[in-house]
């Protein structure tokens, strides 16, 4: 459908048109078929951002069913997450160092290594078994995925718990994918650029699948990069970009001495997913690159996307994660019970892109789901015009004595200081109350500020239990491997662990 038009591109590479996508995904079946992989088998791959991780992912999942890991994890992590896989065949490139190979033979997970040439277009590739020894045949017919196998499995982040395996299949993505590119209304003549891992459903959802659905251009870059965003901006002229809140910050913090660059960029829209988007960031992206910035709410069991802030000239509500984009959405109460608007409860959505259901746990899927409606986990309400709003993750309220504080809250306002460039609210451990409030600030470049003066701020605009007790100032406030700010487990981290 999209046969000449292009598909792929990256840093100092040819670019690779859908035909060339095709082609690719056809051969990458062929390959597997060879070592016995067929549909529903689970494929392992531990790729360094790029092209050729986003052509793997699209082309694994045609034949088989992709398991993207994280090329950073250490060998007992690989262990584990192979193990729990119950993984056929793992794909991996011979460059990176890692310790997944010597796993994946001691497992007897057959390796495919894959090759790439940069004399290649983007995206382009070879698989070909690890050992020498091991057959190397192709299919002579390679066997495609239908609608209802499972293209895509990931695991949760297992914060607080151990990780639970999300299994999407085909319905769910491409559903998914399709709602994207409709709310962003993406078009054969979009470019996206892309800075989000492709381990995580944010990016391999919100940027590459949504941008194929639309017969769009993905530019692949190697991963974030605040040094080279500004380049690969003036380079590729993307017309969007969607990343986490952390990175929209760390972009900010550089614009000022790439201006040239940045008013040369003609970006249609901005995204925003993953965490939320404090409505003063959303602000300064907006007055810095003069394009909407559009928050989305997305989560693994629901391919990424569950509401979005649409498009202007439809209103956008800062603070608020927009309006059902794609599966229903409702807050539902401990009983089961759905809620009417500015009630406030337990976010459940229910569609063709949410999960059937995790994998060989039916004791998390029993607490997950409740009357065919996924439960989120997110606290949050809906407004009279539908747009909804969340006022914290359900394990991230703190309680304090009783007293429950939203840390999204607390961090409003002390991004509301003007020497705060960041600001992360957590749960402290306290003898007596149980739970205390602290915060992670990021003072900005130049400014000066005291715990004191933090404290000041924050109590003439908050009741004096949400204050924080504890203020800490950081270089760089820890994140997880998607970008993401982690409030649970913080404390720990910063060895806040006694009050």
């Amino acid at each position: 459908m999209y046969g000449d038009r292009t598909a792929l591109l990256a840093p100092g590479r040819e670019p690779l048109t859908y035909m060339g996508l095709d082609g690719q995904a056809a051969a990458t079946v062929s390959a597997l078929n060879a070592q016995g992989v067929r549909r529903n088998d689970r494929v392992a791959v531990v790729l360094p951002n790029g092209p050729e991780m986003a052509a793997a992912f699209v082309s694994i999942a045609s034949g088989a069913t992709c398991a993207p890991l994280n090329p950073a994890y250490r060998a007992e992590e690989f262990r584990f997450y192979l193990s729990d896989l119950d993984a056929k065949a793992l794909v991996v490139d011979r460059s990176l160092d890692s310790a997944v190979v010597g796993v994946a033979e001691s497992l007897g997970i057959p390796v495919l290594e894959l090759t790439a040439s940069e004399l290649r277009p983007a995206g382009t590739f070879t698989l070909k078994p690890f050992s020498e020894t091991a057959a190397n045949s192709t299919a002579a017919t390679p066997v495609f995925a239908e609608a209802d196998d499972i293209a895509l499995v990931l695991h949760t982040s297992g914060t607080t718990s151990r990780p639970k395996i999300v299994p999407l299949s085909h319905a769910n993505v491409c559903a998914s994918a399709a709602n994207i590119a409709r709310t962003l209304a993406l078009t054969p003549d979009d470019r996206c650029l892309n800075i989000m891992p492709l381990f995580h459903i944010h990016g391999l959802m919100g940027a590459v699948l949504s941008s194929f659905s639309a017969g769009a251009a993905i530019v692949a870059t190697p991963g974030f990069d605040a040094m080279k965003f500004f380049g690969w901006l003036d380079e590729f002229k993307p017309s969007w970009y969607s990343a986490v809140p952390t990175m929209h910050q760390i972009i900010l913090a550089r614009a000022d001495r790439n201006r040239d660059l940045v008013e040369r960029s003609k970006m249609r829209l901005i995204r925003s997913s993953s965490a939320a988007l404090p409505p003063q960031v959303m602000r300064e992206l907006e007055q810095t690159f003069g394009a909407p910035v559009i928050e989305s709410y997305g989560m693994t069991e629901a391919a990424h996307q569950m509401a979005s802030n649409p498009l202007p000239p439809n209103p956008r509500k800062p603070g608020s994660v927009g309006l059902a984009a794609g599966p229903e959405v409702a807050v539902m109460n401990d009983a089961g019970d759905l809620l009417p608007s500015g009630e406030t409860a337990e976010i459940v959505i229910r569609g063709a892109n949410v999960t059937a259901g995790y994998d060989k746990n039916p004791d998390a899927n029993k607490t997950a789901f409740s009357a065919g409606w996924f439960r989120t986990g997110d606290q949050g309400y809906l407004d009279a015009e539908g747009y909804l709003f969340i006022t914290g993750r359900l394990k991230e309220i703190i309680n304090r004595g009783g007293e429950k504080i939203s840390p999204r809250e607390v961090d409003e306002v002390l991004l509301d200081h003007p020497a705060v460039r960041q600001a992360v609210t957590f749960a402290m451990p306290h003898r007596t109350l149980g739970e205390e409030v602290a915060a992670a600030i990021v003072l900005a470049e130049g400014a000066t500020a005291d715990a004191k003066q933090i404290r000041e701020f924050a109590s003439e605009r908050l009741a004096a239990f949400k204050v924080p007790s504890r203020v800490v100032f950081l270089d760089e406030i820890p994140k997880g491997p998607t970008g993401k700010v982690q409030r649970i487990g913080l404390a720990e981290k910063l060895g806040l662990t006694s009050a």
